[in-house]
């Protein structure tokens, strides 16, 4: 329940100041990791975050990175983490960069049962490609698309 508060409360904040407070609290030049995972069905693993910087916290798993640690390894992390689950088929598909910020995808398939691990959670939620959340952001959408076409068997 106190979850649901924060998130309404943080949700009220311009996405402005958001991106700042998330920032803020991160060295100067960030890198993250992030994952789009899949299930033996082919569906997509979705994360409801309390504090994303977006509106809605839908998303793929994933976080920074730590000092000295390999992006492999802290995709590795981030989802175990966040879900419990192990990745397996690792794959990076493609690494970005915003502003001061690098970003690398991955795909992965997702061994284990997802859960909720983290409080930085809400929710973890498997979805058929053709029934992403209504809620999910345009550019998480479009990670989880781009990573998929990217991706090799």
């Amino acid at each position: 329940m106190w979850k649901n508060i924060i998130s309404k409360i943080w949700n009220k904040f311009p996405k402005y100041l958001r991106y700042r407070a998330v920032r803020a609290t991160q060295r100067k030049f960030t890198v993250s990791a992030g994952a789009v995972v899949l299930n033996e069905k082919g569906e997509v693993l979705l994360l409801d975050h309390l504090l994303r910087p977006t509106a809605n916290g839908w998303g793929i798993p994933g976080g920074f990175i730590n000092p000295s640690e390999q992006l492999d390894d802290a995709v590795r992390r981030e989802v175990f983490e966040e879900t419990g689950l192990e990745l397996e088929n690792l794959q990076l598909v493609w690494v970005r960069t915003i502003y001061r910020h690098i970003e690398a995808i991955f795909v992965a398939t997702g061994k284990g049962e997802a859960k909720v691990k983290s409080l930085e959670i809400k929710e973890v939620k498997w979805f058929p490609l053709d029934n992403l959340p209504k809620e999910m952001t345009e550019l998480q959408e479009e990670i989880v698309r781009k990573a998929l076409s990217k991706k090799t068997n």
